[in-house]
């Protein structure tokens, strides 16, 4: 990849979630109209980083579509990872504690119904 932005490869925005690419798209397009009015002003330096803004927005549209159409995967970070499974751990145990407590429960309230 020879023009556009060393931070934001495929590969990069492959492993970012939707929330982060959201917002390095509208980072990206911040960036593209300050380069547009530096342009229209004659400020503009590099007329090369305008097609490479335009690129990694291009990018970031082609990632977020590709998982909307489940072509891509959107990746499950280490950190939400281990808090989904200690949910699940923390439910598992929460509901073997409640079928405890109900096998409990039953026999007393049979017995009650019983006398």
């Amino acid at each position: 990849m020879a023009v556009g932005s060393k931070d934001l490869t495929a590969e990069k925005l492959d492993q970012l979630d939707s929330e982060r690419l959201l917002e390095e798209l509208k980072k990206a397009k911040e960036e593209l109209f300050n380069l547009r009015f530096q342009s229209a002003t004659g400020q503009l330096e590099s007329h090369g980083r305008l097609g490479a803004v335009k690129k990694d927005i291009a990018r970031i549209y082609t990632v977020l579509r590709e998982r909307e159409l489940g072509i891509r995967v959107e990746p499950v970070s280490a950190v939400e990872g281990t808090k989904d499974a200690k949910k699940s751990k923390k439910a598992a145990k929460a509901e073997a504690q409640t079928d405890t407590e109900a096998q409990t429960e039953a026999p007393t309230d049979e017995t009650e119904e019983a006398k």
